[in-house]
C-alpha cells in the first residue's frame, strides 16, 4: 500500500489562507479506473482511494504512515514568490 503526503495548496480562486498548515495523506490507487455500463461513470472498486487522512503537521503524518506500514512519500510544497508591485505600474 503507498501513498503521499503533501501540504494543500492555496486555492488560487480565492486569497485566504485557512487550513494551509494541514498536511494530507492519501492512498495511490490500486486499480485503473473504468466505465459503469449503465451510465457511463468513472468508477472502480478500489475504496482506499477515497480516504483522506489530514494531520496538523508533517511529523504526526510520517508516524502515520510508519506505524501502519504505509509506503509514504513526501511531496513538498514549493516556495510562494510575491511579485510586489504598485498599482501605478499598471499605467507605465
Amino acid at each position: 500500500m503507498s501513498a503521499r503526503i503533501y501540504q494543500r495548496p492555496k486555492n488560487a480562486m480565492q486569497s485566504g489562507k485557512a487550513l494551509l498548515d494541514q498536511w494530507v495523506l492519501e492512498f495511490a490507487p490500486s486499480e485503473a479506473k473504468k466505465p459503469d455500463p449503465l451510465m457511463g461513470w468513472a468508477g472502480s472498486g478500489d475504496m482506499q482511494q477515497q480516504v483522506t487522512l489530514r494531520f496538523p503537521d508533517l511529523e504526526e503524518a510520517k508516524a502515520y504512515a510508519a506505524r501502519y506500514g504505509i509506503d509514504a512519500e513526501v511531496h513538498s510544497t514549493p516556495p510562494r514568490r510575491l511579485k510586489i508591485q504598485a498599482y501605478a505600474d499598471n499605467f507605465r
